[in-house]
């Protein structure tokens, strides 16, 4: 059975929000939750476009303690990067990150975050 969707593009801009709310907040419209149509086995939501992404907040201390790690499987290959490094480099992985952990973890996933656009 097909179903139609219809979807919009929302703008968010980063500037002065918290890292965790913002990710919230757009896990929420990529997920579909805020329309009346939505059903959970269904990908109904919208495409979000965030900006001034550089301008963005960490709560409490985790602009310095937060740390992202990666596995490569090799005995020592365990790799950590800071918050405040990552932020530095590549924003975009921070909150792409975020939103990607917030959303449901099934087959949906894939095209939900496909619909996320991050602009620095």
């Amino acid at each position: 059975m097909q179903y139609t969707v219809d979807r919009t593009t929302h703008t968010i801009d980063a500037t002065g929000q918290v890292l965790g709310r913002l990710a919230t907040r757009i896990a929420f419209l990529l997920m579909g939750k805020h329309k009346r149509t939505y059903a959970p086995n269904r990908d109904t939501g919208d495409a979000v476009v965030v900006t001034n992404l550089s301008n963005i907040r960490l709560s409490g201390h985790k602009r310095v303690e937060k740390e992202y790690k990666r596995f490569s499987g090799y005995p020592g290959g365990l790799k950590r990067v800071r918050a405040q490094t990552l932020l530095g480099t590549n924003p975009k992985k921070v909150l792409w990150a975020a939103v990607y952990r917030m959303l449901p973890k099934n087959r949906l996933r894939k095209e939900m975050i496909k619909r996320l656009k991050i602009e620095p």
